[in-house]
């Protein structure tokens, strides 16, 4: 088994190419960085798989170099610490703020309605195709498919040029609603288990304790990094103590059992809202912000290009492709209405745009961290149809989805620009 440096040394090498392919070969397309990477990868990867149906031994060496790669510890424990503080350091709190309704509304109610509507459409789906799911599964699945990816989100509204309030709420969301899944997550696979009783008070009590817990934790930790760098005026110590924030704030609130992504966004919007503003020269503040968003920039490439390469290690059969369509038509419906009540219900206090809906709904990306949750799931009927059919709603999301928003956008947004 290779060493984490060798390791990581495929993977950025892996990647790179991919994305001299994509620069080269693959410009036609004017697709992002990013995207143009995940669709190197999987090009390529089917390429593979297709020379290991005549060539057996291949394609079981690519495989087992493909699962020697944990996805879902890279994901959660090396790059989304990163990637969540650097989107969440350059988000514009006041610009949160004025929409925080929607954003709360959007990231709590809306990921709960999501996830029931989709939960019942899968286990019809699968029921329906000769394939069932247990219930509880498929609530599972639900949950994890949900969430929309702030990864993903936030690297293609940088393109697409959306309307500012549009862009914070979809961005902002695509932040906060990572708490409000996980628990749904955790909750749903333990009832799915029969680990744990369905039972109100212990739900409410994991919710305060994931979501209430991490917000103060980011605030309480935000604020004593604001101090540090206050005294300080060192473009390398300052981003050297960004750093530590974002690995050491990241695994002390997993060892506190509070929501560690919701924790590092909340201690990135105070240190780029508080900390930076009030405590750093120019200076600093531009080299602070142009070493986070490179390293925003690369580290969103190897995620991208670990998606495309993933597909070596996944189990598919035919069968999954057509519940996948199937599913990410559920997927799509339940982003709908998850979206349309929250929004109803702000139309009687502020003026919302008619289309805000239909933009947000084909907003709702999916990324590396649905795939990465349904990589952690135990074995169960369904199981790898399930983790199959993520990685197909993922896909789709980023090729198709991604690619088009902005035509989306520009179509349906007022000749104001205002998106709200």
């Amino acid at each position: 088994m290779p060493t984490v440096f060798q390791g990581t040394g495929v993977l950025l090498a892996i990647v790179a190419v991919f994305g001299v392919i994509n620069l080269k070969y693959l410009k036609k397309l004017n697709l992002p960085d990013t995207l143009g990477i995940t669709l190197t990868g999987l090009i390529i990867c089917l390429v593979v798989s297709l020379v290991g149906m005549a060539h057996p031994e291949m394609g079981a060496y690519a495989r087992q170099l493909i699962t020697h790669i944990n996805f879902s510890e890279v994901v959660f424990h090396g790059l989304l610490s990163f990637l969540l503080f650097a989107s969440a350091l350059h988000i514009d709190f006041s610009r949160l703020r004025e929409h925080k309704v929607a954003v709360v509304s959007l990231a709590t109610l809306g990921v709960l309605i999501s996830t029931a509507i989709v939960g019942a459409g899968m286990y019809t789906v699968t029921l329906a195709l000769g394939h069932p799911v247990p219930l509880p599964w498929c609530l599972v699945f639900g949950a994890l498919i949900s969430p929309t990816d702030p990864i993903a989100v936030l690297a293609v509204l940088k393109r697409v040029g959306a309307p500012p309030s549009l862009e914070a709420k979809i961005s902002s969301e695509a932040l906060l609603n990572d708490g409000t899944a996980m628990v749904a997550f955790l909750t749903l696979v333990g009832l799915a288990t029969g680990a744990s009783e369905f039972s109100i008070t212990s739900i409410t009590t994991l919710l305060l304790r994931e979501v209430a817990g991490a917000l103060v934790f980011g605030v309480l930790v935000g604020r004593a990094a604001s101090w540090l760098l206050s005294g300080i005026d060192s473009s390398p110590v300052e981003i050297l103590i960004t750093l530590a924030l974002a690995t050491g704030g990241y695994s002390l609130a997993e060892s506190l059992h509070v929501s560690a992504p919701l924790a590092i966004v909340t201690i990135g919007l105070v240190v780029g809202n508080h900390g930076a503003t009030r405590h750093m020269s120019a200076r600093t503040r531009e080299h602070l912000f142009g070493f986070w968003g490179v390293l925003d920039e690369l580290l969103n490439l190897v995620l991208f290009g670990l998606i495309g390469v993933e597909v070596i290690a996944l189990s598919f059969k035919f069968s999954d492709i057509w519940i996948g369509v199937a599913a990410f038509a559920v997927v799509l419906i339940a982003r709908a209405v998850s979206v349309a009540i929250p929004m109803a219900a702000l139309r009687r206090f502020r003026r919302v745009s008619p289309h805000a809906v239909k933009i947000m709904t084909w907003g709702g990306l999916r990324g590396g961290i649905s795939i990465a949750l349904a990589l952690t799931l135990p074995e169960f009927q369904g199981r790898d149809m399930v983790v199959g059919v993520t990685y197909l709603i993922v896909v789709f999301s980023l090729l198709v989805q991604a690619t088009t928003l902005g035509r989306v956008v520009r179509r349906y947004s007022p000749p104001s620009g205002d998106g709200a």
